[in-house]
C-alpha cells in the first residue's frame, strides 16, 4: 500500500470507492442512514478547515471525549489531516480522570459529545489553565446556564463548524490536501491513556506507522471486502475499536454504530445485517447467558435437547479440529494419528450436528443476521466455556490479543485456520517471543513465560514518561507485554495470565486468577468474581451476584429479605454462592488444591464502568482492593490472627 498515513489512506479510498457506504448511523427513531466515502471525505475536509481556522496546528493535542458515533470518526480523521494529535476518552470517564488526562496532555481544545461532559470539566477549569475552546457534538446547549463556569472559554457546535468549513474548501480545494501531503509515517497520531487498571493512567503515543502496519495486515487474517459491514459496539477511544475503524477504512467496508447492550446489539444485527462484530469477551458471555436463560425458562424437553446438541456440537468440533489440524500443539503431535483418531467419530457425529443446527442452532445464528461471518473478540481472555459454546453452535469467534502499547493487535486466530485455546499466530513482520521471567532467555514452544513483542506496531513511548517507557521497552526494542503465555509448535500463542495479576501465596505457589474468575462467572448467580490471596495462606473471592437471579431464587425458595444488602448476608444465599463456586473450582474441573476458593464475601452493589471496571470492562484491581478494603480484610482475618 502506497499510502503512509491514515489521511492519505482516506483520500485514496474515497476516490476509489466513492459510492460505497463508509458509515451507518441511526436517527432518533433508530433507523440506519448511510454516509458514502465521498461524503465522508468532504465532511472530514470541511471540519478540518474549520479547525484550522480556529488555530489548531500540527502537533497540537486535542481532547476528544465521546462515545462511538458518526461524528467521532469525522473528527478523528480531520485532526489527523491537520497533523494534530487527539487525546480520546469515553463518556463514562470520571471527572477527576478527565481533568488529569486533559491537563497532563496540554489540551487547549477539547471536543465533547454533550453538555454533560462539559459539566464534568468546568468545576475544575483551574486545573486546566491551557483550556480555551470547547466543541460539542450535540446541538442542545444553552450558554447562559454555563456562563459563570465558562469564563473566557469559547464553545462551538460541531454542526456549525462543519457548515463554516464548507466554503473554505470551496474557496481553496487543496487547503486540506496540502496538509495531508505533509504527513509522515512516524508522525504522532494519538495519545491513548491506559484505563488505569494497575494505577495512574499513562499516555500511550501511537503513530500513523503503528496503525498502518495493522491496517495492511488485518485482511491477511480475515476476508474483509469492500461493502462489508462492521457492527460497532465498543468504546471508540479504546485502541481495539479504533483499529477496527481504520481496518474498515482500509478495506472500504462500513461502520454501523450500535451499543454493547444485548437487546440493542441484537436488534441492530437484524436491521443492518453485519458481517463482523468486534467486541470484548463479556459481550459474548452476555449473549450466551441470555440464550441459556431463554432455554432454562422452557420445558424440560427443550432443556434436554439443547444440552444434548451442545454436547454433540462440542464433541464434533473437537474431532473436526483434530482432522483439519486445528488442535493447538503445545507438544508435538502426529498428524497421522490425529486423522486416524478423529475421522470415524467426525463422520458419525456429523448427522447429529446437522440435526442440531436445524432444530436449535440456526435460531441462534439468525440472531446475529443472515450475513454474519465472525465475531472478533479482544480486550481480555475469552472464557473457555463461552468459546466452546459458540464453536458448538457453528458461530465463528476469532479471539485476538494485544495491548494499547501495540496499537493494539499482536495476534488473532486466522479465519481460514482458527486454532482454539489460542489467540492465533502473531501478525506477519512482528517478532513475538516467550521468555523466562527471571533470566530473559527465550523459551521453546510449550514452555510458559512472559510474552515480548517487537515490530512496527509497538508504540513510540509513554507521553512525558521516558522512565516508564524504558521499563517496558528494552534496548533491543522488545516490549514486555506483562502477559504470561505459551507458544505452540506451530507458532500460535496461548495467554495464561497476567504477570502483575499473579497471586503468590505464603507457601510460594504462583496462581493466575483470571481462569479461576472466568470459571466462577459461569454461574447464573454470579456476575463478577475477583480472586484474592496475595501473601496469604489461601485464596478467597469478592463476589458481585446477579441480583435478578438471586432475588428470583430467594422468592422461589420462600427466603424473606428486606433489600439487596440484607439479601447477600442471608445464610441461605451464602450457602448457595459457596456451592456455586465449589462446584466449578475443584480437582474434577482441573484446579489444584491451592487454587480452591476457601472463603468469599458478597457485596451488595454492582460494579460500575469507570469505577470498578475499565472502559473495556477489565477489573480495576487496585481500585477494587481499596474500595472494598474492609470486606477483603474479613476474608483473611484468621490468617492475620
Amino acid at each position: 500500500m502506497d499510502n503512509q498515513t491514515l489521511p492519505q489512506l482516506l483520500r485514496q479510498i474515497s476516490k476509489d470507492y466513492s459510492g460505497y457506504a463508509a458509515q451507518y448511523s441511526k436517527d432518533c427513531e433508530g433507523v440506519f442512514h448511510p454516509t458514502s466515502y465521498a461524503r465522508l471525505y468532504q465532511e472530514v475536509q470541511a471540519f478540518a478547515a474549520a479547525l484550522m481556522a480556529l488555530g489548531i496546528q500540527r502537533g497540537d493535542k486535542v481532547g476528544l471525549i465521546s462515545d462511538n458515533r458518526k461524528e467521532w470518526f469525522i473528527t478523528d480523521l480531520a485532526l489527523l489531516c491537520l497533523g494534530a494529535v487527539d487525546v480520546p476518552r469515553g463518556c463514562d470517564s470520571l471527572a477527576g480522570e478527565l481533568v488529569y488526562i486533559l491537563s497532563f496532555a496540554d489540551c487547549k481544545t477539547v471536543i465533547l459529545e454533550n453538555e454533560q461532559q462539559m459539566s464534568k470539566l468546568l468545576p475544575h477549569r483551574e486545573k486546566m489553565p491551557l483550556l480555551k475552546t470547547l466543541i460539542l457534538f450535540d446541538d442542545s446547549f444553552d450558554r447562559t446556564v454555563y456562563a459563570a463556569g465558562l469564563g473566557d472559554i469559547v464553545v462551538y457546535r460541531f454542526a456549525d463548524l462543519l457548515q463554516q468549513g464548507e466554503p473554505l474548501i470551496e474557496k481553496d480545494a487543496s487547503l486540506i490536501e496540502r496538509e495531508i501531503d505533509r504527513g509522515k509515517p512516524d508522525d504522532l497520531a494519538t495519545i491513548i491513556f491506559t484505563s488505569g487498571t494497575t494505577g495512574e493512567p499513562k499516555g500511550v503515543m501511537l503513530s500513523h506507522r503503528n496503525f498502518m502496519h495493522q491496517v495492511v495486515r488485518v485482511p491477511q487474517c480475515i476476508t474483509l471486502k469492500p461493502g462489508h459491514i462492521w457492527l460497532c459496539v465498543l468504546p471508540v477511544w479504546h485502541s481495539f475499536e479504533r483499529l477496527i475503524q481504520y481496518a474498515s477504512l482500509g478495506a472500504a467496508s462500513a461502520l454501523a454504530y450500535s451499543k454493547p447492550i444485548g437487546k440493542i446489539m441484537l436488534a441492530d444485527c437484524q436491521k443492518i445485517q453485519p458481517r463482523w462484530i468486534a467486541s470484548v469477551p463479556r459481550i459474548w458471555e452476555a449473549v450466551r447467558a441470555g440464550i441459556y436463560r431463554n432455554v432454562n425458562s422452557g420445558s424440560g424437553l427443550k432443556k434436554t435437547l439443547f444440552g444434548f446438541f451442545v454436547g454433540v456440537g462440542q464433541a464434533h468440533e473437537k474431532m473436526k479440529n483434530l482432522l483439519y489440524g486445528c488442535t493447538p500443539q503445545f507438544r508435538r503431535r502426529s498428524r497421522f494419528l490425529d486423522i486416524l483418531v478423529s475421522i470415524v467419530p467426525y463422520f458419525l457425529l456429523l448427522p447429529l450436528r446437522i440435526l442440531g443446527n436445524i432444530l436449535v442452532f440456526h435460531k441462534i445464528k439468525a440472531m446475529l443476521g443472515q450475513h454474519f461471518v465472525a465475531g472478533i473478540s479482544g480486550g481480555g481472555a475469552m472464557p473457555e466455556t463461552v468459546d466452546k459454546f459458540f464453536a458448538a453452535a457453528g458461530i465463528l469467534i476469532l479471539e485476538g490479543y494485544g495491548l494499547t502499547e501495540t496499537a493494539p493487535v499482536i495476534g488473532v486466530r486466522l479465519q481460514r485456520h482458527p486454532v482454539p485455546e489460542t489467540v492465533g499466530p502473531p501478525f506477519p513482520d512482528m517478532e513475538v517471543t516467550v521468555r523466562d521471567p527471571e533470566t530473559g532467555e527465550e523459551l521453546r514452544p510449550g514452555k510458559q513465560g512472559v510474552i515480548y513483542a517487537k515490530g512496527d506496531q509497538v508504540m513510540l513511548g509513554y507521553y512525558k514518561r521516558p522512565e516508564e517507557t524504558s521499563k517496558i521497552i528494552d534496548a533491543n526494542g522488545r516490549l514486555n507485554t506483562g502477559d504470561i503465555g505459551i507458544k505452540t509448535w506451530k507458532g500460535e500463542i496461548k495467554i495464561t495470565g497476567r504477570q502483575k495479576d499473579t497471586i503468590v501465596l505464603l507457601g510460594g505457589e504462583n496462581i493466575e486468577p483470571t481462569p479461576i474468575e472466568a470459571r466462577i462467572r459461569e454461574s447464573d448467580y454470579i456476575e463478577h468474581a475477583l480472586v484474592l490471596g496475595q501473601d496469604q495462606k489461601y485464596l478467597a473471592a469478592l463476589i458481585v451476584p446477579n441480583f435478578e437471579k438471586l432475588e428470583a431464587y430467594a422468592t422461589e425458595n420462600a427466603i424473606p429479605f428486606l433489600d439487596r444488602e440484607n439479601l447477600v448476608r442471608l445464610p441461605e444465599i451464602m450457602t448457595l454462592i459457596n456451592s456455586e463456586i465449589q462446584t466449578r473450582v475443584n480437582r474434577r474441573t482441573g484446579f489444584r488444591s491451592f487454587e480452591m476458593i476457601y472463603r468469599c464475601v458478597i457485596i451488595s452493589k454492582p460494579f460500575e464502568m469507570g469505577i470498578e471496571l475499565s472502559g473495556k470492562q477489565d477489573y480495576k484491581r487496585h481500585v477494587i482492593r481499596e474500595m472494598y478494603k474492609k470486606e477483603i480484610e474479613t476474608l483473611f482475618r484468621e490468617t492475620a490472627e
